[in-house]
């Protein structure tokens, strides 16, 4: 049976799509992609149907990452239909929370959990000027999807 994850952020074209693209790239590698359901989505639709942010188009690229989304909201469906829900910062976590229908299976939580670093925050670079914000957050994607893997 596949697992399933979804990562979540406030407008699905910074963060979780990164997350999303990071943690594909890393089950394929490990000759595991078959076995997940993999996505993200937002918490707000300013940014719905659009590609992710250039920025993060860029990062990815540079890391020979492919990335492949659409920004999307998230569904009350989503909490019983994935296993785990990943949100990139605190505010995620309470507007997921207070959105969660009763009997939910996703276990939600924060992404950061899992950085071997301990960095729990994955802020959004939205606002940054340059690519320095996209590549911090890659970095933390990669760490935290790693280590959730081999948690497993």
């Amino acid at each position: 049976m596949k697992k399933s994850v979804l990562f979540i952020c406030l407008g699905n074209i910074c963060r979780s799509p990164i997350a999303e693209a990071v943690f594909l790239h890393a089950v394929t590698e490990r000759g595991a992609r078959d076995q997940w359901r993999v996505d993200s989505a937002a918490l707000g639709d300013w940014h719905t149907g659009r590609a992710p942010d250039h920025r993060a188009q860029a990062t990815m690229k540079r890391h020979g990452v492919p990335m492949d989304c659409r920004a999307h909201l998230v569904k009350r469906s989503d909490f019983k239909e994935f296993d785990y829900i990943f949100g990139m910062d605190e505010d995620n976590i309470s507007e997921l929370k207070d959105r969660a229908p009763s009997g939910s299976k996703a276990q939600v939580a924060l992404l950061g959990m899992h950085d071997p670093e301990g960095e729990l925050i994955i802020r959004d670079p939205y606002y940054d000027d340059g690519d320095e914000g996209f590549e911090k957050c890659y970095q933390q994607c990669l760490r935290c999807c790693n280590a959730f893997l081999d948690s497993l």
